[in-house]
């Protein structure tokens, strides 16, 4: 769905209505992106606050060459990684201190399949949780992705490869109900 150009022109004129409506339209896309790149909720939230700051700022710059959802899109992924080597890098500075005491709130709304894939993405590499979601969530090519992380177009198919290996298996048990379970010979029987 395209923006009405007119809403962008009131929106870089500083008119509080424009900007929530761009916001309202495309926040759902852009938010996603952002929580897929990242992995965790609350940093993703902070990153997602972000990239609206900048989105917005950027405003003056959209030329109208492409979609505004594209350009937001682009500027997303863009901040979203840039936040995300920040954080590596300061993380490699600072001492890792484990908070046991961290709780997940449940989303009754998310369906199971949903919220068992979303965890096993989190599960991956940030490397390789990058290279899927950029690929094969987003659309970008190998080239581009190479281009946004720093990486090589073999590094990306690698970890693209690595990902999606380890989703298979960490997902394996919600394929395929239907086929046999095997009995193990060191389990009696119950018959």
């Amino acid at each position: 769905m395209a923006t009405d150009p007119l809403t962008i022109r009131r929106a870089i004129n500083g008119d509080e209505a424009a900007l929530r409506a761009l916001w309202v339209e495309h926040a759902p896309r852009i938010d996603a992106v952002v929580r897929r790149l990242v992995g965790d909720p609350d940093q993703a939230a902070d990153i997602a606050q972000e990239v609206w700051i900048q989105i917005f700022r950027a405003l003056p710059t959209w030329r109208g060459d492409s979609q505004f959802s594209t350009w937001a899109h682009r500027i997303a992924v863009n901040r979203t990684l840039n936040a995300l080597r920040s954080v590596r890098r300061i993380a490699k500075i600072e001492t890792l201190i484990e908070d046991d005491t961290v709780a997940v709130e449940d989303d009754p709304d998310r369906s199971f399949l949903a919220q068992s894939i979303d965890e096993a993405v989190r599960q991956l590499s940030p490397g390789a949780r990058a290279v899927f979601v950029l690929h094969d969530v987003e659309g970008y090519t190998h080239e581009e992705i190479a281009t946004e992380l720093g990486i090589t177009s073999g590094g990306s198919k690698s970890q693209l490869f690595k990902a999606r290996a380890k989703l298979r298996r960490l997902l394996a048990h919600l394929v395929d109900h239907s086929s046999p379970v095997k009995e193990r010979a060191d389990v009696p029987s119950l018959d």
